[in-house]
């Protein structure tokens, strides 16, 4: 009898050591999902606590804030069955039963499986820790804050929730890449263009080229460019081991991250898997370009000729020379994987130079990563240039060493500084005063 309680013991310990291993590799297989969702990037305010919320997002309508997704009972999500959690990501409603605002990228999220919905579940309910943080109310003027008409818009634009099924015969790491990029990747939310409703022109790639072409529209005061196979805006030029690269460490010889996508890497990318960011480059470089009609393209040393003799009579020239050459250098090829090449760059060569404006004014971070631990900064030239002079800069990289892009105006460069939405504070222009230095 003692032999089979004995037994009996052994085997209940057994049981409940097999089901804590479980849990706690469901909890950290939810952690690896979210960072492949990177949800910490809109759910933490900056400086705040992780997922605690209160991140301010502009839009079209008002500003959008971020809810608390910790397990926090009153303020969180802690009081959440894992049907309530599946029916806010997948479904975009709240408990509450009010539709959330597709700023929530739920129309992507819809392909998530449910077995990886379950382990982002026990991820935050288990591998987060509660903070207390009241969510703060969205500012946006009534009647557009009404919730109930979004009921209507979530009918029409969002898909049916469906687990991600490989097509048939598809290759496993293509179908991998697909489901990344289309579901908790979310890559099409700033990537693909929307329409006047604000929904995605596609969700997919079987739904048309629109789908990851580029944004028709600066969020944040940057563009998104193309993710398809373009040459000129696009990824055409890159291979999949150079995507791979960028992918996991923000850089690769042809760019280097700046702007939105720098906390996608810092907080996202990077710890992908080699696999995972493999299967995601892949799938990217599948995709035909939305414009098949650009032209490959063809370097043209020219310019950098007339520098290396000391013309510099181009307009911009000059300035370019004082400000930007010493780490671009003067054939703009930049240095390999710190200072980012300008030509060839799909950025500089986006019909929309609001990004390039941007960063000249402001200056950015390249973050240090895992596979690149060196960060690198670029400072904000807002201070001392002009609207004229920076016109005159951007267009003389855009028009240089091969690229061919439209040109700007002090215009264009004023409405980039007045804009309140992206130049929150004068001090991002940067500021002679070292004491006074915008620190990011």
């Amino acid at each position: 009898m003692k032999k089979m309680i004995f037994a009996l013991t052994l085997g209940a310990i057994s049981v409940g050591a097999w089901a804590q291993d479980n849990g706690a590799e469901q909890i950290a297989r939810g952690e690896y999902l979210a960072r492949a969702g990177d949800c910490v990037a809109c759910h933490t305010a900056m400086g705040g606590t992780e997922f605690a919320g209160g991140l301010g997002m502009k839009t079209p309508i008002g500003t959008i804030y971020s809810t608390n997704i910790t397990p926090d009972k009153e303020t969180g999500i802690g009081d959440y069955s894992f049907e309530d959690f599946d029916n806010a990501v997948r479904h975009g409603v709240a408990k509450n039963g009010q539709t959330l605002y597709p700023a929530m990228p739920y129309p992507s999220y819809a392909v998530v499986t449910e077995s990886d919905m379950r382990a982002l579940y026990a991820y935050f309910m288990h591998g987060v820790a509660p903070v207390k943080a009241a969510n703060r109310d969205s500012d946006i003027p009534w009647p557009l804050s009404m919730r109930w008409p979004l009921r209507f818009w979530r009918g029409i634009f969002a898909p049916e929730v469906k687990d991600f099924q490989p097509a048939k015969a598809e290759d496993p790491v293509l179908a991998r890449g697909r489901y990344l990029v289309e579901g908790l990747g979310h890559c099409g939310a700033c990537h693909t263009p929307r329409s006047l409703t604000m929904q995605e022109k596609a969700l997919n790639n079987s739904e048309g080229s629109d789908y990851l072409a580029g944004s028709n529209a600066p969020i944040d005061g940057w563009v998104a460019t193309s993710l398809r196979g373009d040459n000129k805006d696009g990824l055409g030029r890159w291979s999949e081991e150079e995507l791979v690269q960028f992918l996991r460490t923000g850089r690769n010889d042809h760019t280097a991250v700046f702007g939105g996508m720098t906390s996608v890497v810092e907080h996202s990318l990077q710890y992908l898997s080699t696999d995972d960011a493999t299967a995601i480059a892949r799938y990217l470089k599948s995709l035909q370009p939305a414009d098949p009609g650009q032209p490959a393209f063809k370097p043209d040393d020219t310019v950098a000729q007339q520098l290396f003799k000391g013309d510099d009579s181009k307009p911009g020239a000059s300035l370019y020379v004082d400000s930007c050459a010493a780490c671009h250098r003067t054939d703009g090829k930049g240095y390999t994987r710190f200072f980012p090449a300008l030509r060839g760059n799909p950025v500089v060569q986006s019909d929309d130079a609001t990004s390039l404006i941007h960063v000249v004014l402001t200056g950015d971070t390249l973050p240090g990563v895992k596979g690149a631990p060196s960060a690198v900064t670029m400072p904000a030239f807002g201070w001392r240039l002009n609207d004229q002079q920076v016109a005159d800069v951007v267009n003389f990289i855009r028009s240089s060493w091969g690229n061919h892009a439209p040109a700007i105006t002090a215009k264009d460069v004023a409405d980039v500084r007045n804009d309140k939405d992206v130049i929150t504070d004068p001090i991002m222009l940067g500021n002679p005063s070292i004491d006074k230095l915008h620190v990011k």
